[in-house]
């Protein structure tokens, strides 16, 4: 199996939708999947990762509310072209993603300063921006299930 892993933390307290949300959102936005590249069906990606249906499925209406992939029957869960402006900034989602990972980060027992020393060391390594910016990360979740991405991309 090749393409990007996702992962699932059942002990974080961060909901398994988001973290999955959290996870393609940027793989999307930076293109290492690419417009018109499917993405496995619901079923399969909860089963991969041994979560409820329902649990993949709010993960991808969120994704599709971002405008970042779209879902048509028969033809799949696909992404979606980019916008070529970037959105305006949205007060309430920005706060909402910052509550995640404070939370999150919190959970991997980090203090206010390592969190901090983590968002300059993020913005400085270049995380996505409206300006295009490449994205770069290894981070790995523990107690994590990881699944593939990459046997939607073979038609499975």
């Amino acid at each position: 199996m090749t393409g990007p892993v996702v992962r699932v933390d059942t002990t974080s307290p961060v909901p398994p939708y988001e973290q999955i949300r959290a996870q393609l959102a940027p793989l999307i936005l930076t293109g290492q999947l690419a417009e018109g590249e499917r993405l496995p069906t619901v079923r399969q990606l909860a089963a991969d990762l041994g979560l409820a249906p329902g649990t993949v499925a709010r993960a991808y209406r969120e994704l599709e509310a971002a405008e970042l992939i779209h879902t048509r029957r028969g033809a799949g869960t696909r992404v979606a072209a980019l916008p070529s402006e970037p959105k305006h900034l949205d007060p309430d989602r920005l706060a909402t993603l910052t509550r995640d990972f404070t939370t999150a980060a919190r959970a991997l027992g980090a203090d206010t300063e390592a969190i901090l020393a983590a968002v300059h060391k993020a913005l400085d390594e270049g995380v996505p921006s409206p300006s295009g910016a490449p994205y770069t990360s290894d981070q790995q979740l523990d107690n994590s299930r990881p699944t593939s991405l990459g046997s939607a991309r073979h038609g499975m």
